[in-house]
């Protein structure tokens, strides 16, 4: 999710999203599914996020 996603998202669901993380990876939209490139990143990414490194 980049920040534009993340702000249409709070846009839309304000009162839904209150006082829920939402946590925004800069990870820009331009890769296909599987990409082993994305899946590392998202790795990394979400481990940092879990605590799970």
């Amino acid at each position: 999710m980049e920040e534009k996603h993340k702000s249409r998202l709070v846009a839309e669901f304000t009162r839904i999203l209150e006082n829920k993380p939402i946590h925004v990876l800069d990870i820009p939209d331009e890769y296909k599914y599987m990409d082993p490139e994305l899946i590392e990143m998202l790795e990394q990414s979400v481990n940092g996020i879990l605590g799970a490194e």
